[in-house]
């Protein structure tokens, strides 16, 4: 019994043993490195010449202008996504939750960016932003108000792509949420209907806590992909105007792969992510495991 037993468990770790070998190759090694690296002053035309150098590059990292301010533009980037992105695939949801001509057409339309490419997104609002020749501000002068400078403004950028970030990526969660409305009994609507409850009270008293594990879910899916920002403003604003979109992913990009210095960026790279953690650690007291 004991030999079968070990047998089966053998045969359980081989199976587990292609995942472990690609997560230690692509994340714990990986990981390791950089946590190496970033006590180094690594330049990566001269790998063989790099020094400990001990806490210098954290000391220049808590020192250097362009990462705090891509920390506080992720910041601003997180905390307007998650409403304007979870509230608008609730609203499609609900939208096409109801049995009418035409769902199916919808559902196409409003998944249909996510399965776009950020890049080709990118460009296409690129031309539509145009401060000149972009259809927005076209139709903002038909209709009587200034045209808007959009992407060249430090104060409007960084909303800009909230809300290219938002339109893109709010159909994902829409069919998450279409499916977590399917699975509320319809029993309990028929009882709040007895009660003579009105849609409001139906929304607020019923659907919405019987949403919860999904609504949670959707908010921590939002946030992890909220905090990797790098396509949207790598391709429309190259994070200006005066580093106004710049978010900590794409400055650890630019100072690793542009500038070289594997160092330091290795070294803001485990700053972000120990904020990360801290982020990820206040979410997780919020939502408790008993509310799911």
């Amino acid at each position: 019994m004991n030999n079968i037993k070990e047998n089966h468990n053998l045969v359980a770790y081989l199976f587990l043993a292609p995942a472990f070998i690609l997560l230690g190759l692509f994340l714990i090694v990986p990981a390791g490195l950089a946590i190496y690296y970033a006590f180094t002053d690594y330049y990566l035309l001269t790998p063989d010449d790099r020094q400990f150098i001990g806490l210098n590059n954290f000391i220049e990292v808590f020192k250097d202008p362009i990462f705090i301010q891509s920390l506080k533009n992720i910041m601003i980037f997180v905390v307007f996504i998650i409403p304007i992105q979870v509230g608008a695939a609730l609203g499609l949801a609900l939208l096409i939750n109801k049995q009418r001509r035409g769902n199916i057409f919808f559902k196409v339309a409003f998944f249909s960016p996510v399965v776009l490419s950020l890049v080709v997104i990118s460009v296409l609002w690129l031309y539509l932003l145009n401060p000149s020749e972009g259809l927005i501000n076209s139709i903002l002068v038909n209709i009587g108000l200034d045209p808007q400078p959009f992407l060249s403004s430090p104060d409007q950028a960084i909303y800009t792509i909230v809300f290219v970030s938002a339109w893109q990526g709010a159909g994902y969660q829409m069919l998450i949420f279409l499916a977590g409305l399917q699975n509320i009994p319809s029993d309990v609507y028929e009882a709040g209907k007895i009660d003579g409850v009105n849609r409001w009270q139906k929304f607020i008293y019923i659907t919405m806590p019987l949403l919860k594990p999904t609504s949670i879910l959707i908010m921590i899916t939002t946030l992890i992909s909220a905090f990797k920002l790098i396509i949207q403003p790598m391709v429309m604003t190259q994070g200006g105007p005066m580093n106004s979109t710049m978010t900590p992913v794409y400055y650890i990009f630019q100072t690793g792969f542009t500038d070289r210095m594997i160092g330091y960026s290795s070294a803001m790279m485990v700053i972000f992510g120990l904020f990360i953690g801290f982020v990820t650690f206040i979410q997780s007291r919020v939502t408790k495991e008993d509310e799911f």
